[in-house]
């Protein structure tokens, strides 16, 4: 078994190393945008389901539990792509008992963190819904969806942070059958909970915790093969502090992309619902969700970059670094310009498709065309993000990470109604990512200037990421 290891890793590093940057984007990058989408397919599938079925207050009530689920993912994602970051590096060093030590830790810390956030969750559960913006109305709706989601959250979240690992440590198309796995069951639950059933907004809590569940068991299996090219190790499981603040180091940058959501949405919905009420909330929840199918698009890409910068940074073979990075921001921007011209020409025919309620549909319709004006300009504002986190220089990513949402667009959020109401929610966003695009330009450029005239400088940047980690920890 252990000689067959030794094979899976010399093709992993012969693959990261030398193969074509172009096909080893397509080959880490493809299964991981598939994974992706499929997982925002599903999360779409629920809204049509529950918006058609059970009604438009009932999409209101999803819209405000939103924040909640984000910090549940952010926990998960601080983890999963910290430790996948750190993954990378050290199988690119060679380093594979420190690799495996890393994906115990990671199992361990997704376990403490998340029966933590379920309890902490379902005791103050009515409070923050009403904090988030939960009306009379709504509330009913928010509470029942959350009960269940929190109640199957460790499970949730252990899913999400290793099958992060298992594309980073080179199975992308095994990542991404799990995550399809995950949405086939939540789809047919969907379908037979809601529409047979009549379960309402229970059965779409009920169908997505399940889903979640099948897909964490697969990837368990997998880490538990010793012929994999990483697995578990009893040995391993102990945790260590100084892997567990390298992997928090570096998994900033997503969390605070995901914390920051919360905060956004939690003052966008208080925002709406004094300008526009429940119904622009749900409508905003329609909105958020087709932005961010789209969005998934380019943050599957940057996961498929994530491991062969990791490996080639670790390696030192910058041009590959910087040659995976050019090629990324090109498709990624390809498809935000697509996306931007899908939702500014057919706003009514995705409106819809999630509600027949008049009132409903037009808010969308006029929501989405402000809302997604700058769209085309995500697609490099996210891969240059996630580039920084992928080199293990967490400073200038979640520099980047918050610029977009608290340098920018929460002040716009809340001085824009002021003067243009429900209008002026909506100008906010493509505001943000004007400004937030032009300071991630300004970064890059720096950066590459930097490691373009002074290689010895990069290198010795390199030899001391794990100095840069502790700075920032301490």
């Amino acid at each position: 078994m252990h000689a067959m290891a030794e094979q899976i890793d010399s093709r992993v590093g012969k693959e990261l190393g030398q193969m074509s940057v172009g096909r080893l984007l397509l080959l880490y990058s493809l299964p991981a945008i598939i994974a992706t989408v499929a997982s925002s397919v599903y999360n779409l599938i629920d809204r049509i389901f529950i918006g058609q079925i059970v009604g438009p207050l009932a999409l209101s009530g999803l819209t405000i539990a939103l924040p909640l689920m984000n910090i549940a993912t952010a926990f998960g994602t601080l983890i999963g792509s910290g430790a996948a970051t750190i993954i990378s590096i050290r199988l690119g060093e060679n380093r594979k008992e420190d690799a495996q030590r890393t994906l115990a830790n990671a199992l361990i810390l997704n376990l403490i963190i998340g029966i933590a956030i379920s309890c902490v969750g379902l005791f103050f559960l009515d409070e923050i819904l009403v904090l988030l913006g939960a009306s009379t109305s709504t509330l009913p709706y928010a509470r029942t969806f959350m009960q269940i989601i929190f109640i199957g959250n460790p499970l949730s979240q252990l899913f999400f942070s290793l099958n992060t690992i298992m594309r980073a440590s080179g199975y992308p198309t095994k990542a991404m059958l799990s995550v399809l796995l995950t949405m086939v069951v939540n789809v047919v639950l969907v379908y037979i909970l809601i529409y047979r059933l009549h379960f309402g907004i229970e059965g779409a809590a009920m169908a997505t915790v399940i889903g979640q569940l099948v897909g964490l068991i697969w990837v368990v299996i997998h880490f538990c093969k010793d012929d994999s090219h990483l697995f578990f190790t009893a040995s391993a499981f102990k945790l260590q502090w100084n892997i567990a603040k390298h992997i928090f180091s570096i998994g900033l940058s997503p969390f605070c992309i995901h914390i920051c959501s919360c905060f956004v949405v939690a003052i966008m919905n208080w925002q709406l619902k004094n300008c526009g009420g429940d119904y622009a909330i749900g409508a905003f929840g329609i909105i958020s969700t087709v932005v961010n199918l789209l969005t998934v698009m380019v943050l599957g890409l940057a996961q498929g970059m994530q491991p062969i910068v990791g490996y080639n940074y670790g390696a030192k073979q910058f041009s590959r670094v910087f040659r995976a990075l050019w090629i990324t921001i090109g498709v990624g921007s390809c498809i935000t310009i697509a996306g931007f011209a899908v939702m500014q020409l057919f706003p009514l025919q995705i409106a819809s498709l999630f509600s027949d309620d008049l009132v409903m549909v037009t808010i969308i319709q006029e929501g989405m065309k402000i809302y997604t004006f700058m769209f085309s300009l995500i697609g490099f504002q996210v891969v240059v993000s996630n580039f920084f986190q992928s080199i293990g220089k967490p400073k200038i990513s979640i520099f980047l990470s918050l610029s977009r949402q608290v340098l920018f667009l929460i002040p716009l959020i809340v001085v824009l109604p002021v003067y243009w109401g429900l209008q002026g929610i909506w100008i906010a966003m493509p505001i943000a990512d004007l400004l937030a695009t032009a300071v991630t330009a300004i970064l890059l450029v720096y950066y590459y200037s930097k490691v373009v005239s002074e290689p010895v400088k990069a290198e010795f940047e390199y030899e001391n990421i794990t100095a840069y980690q502790s700075d920032f920890i301490e």
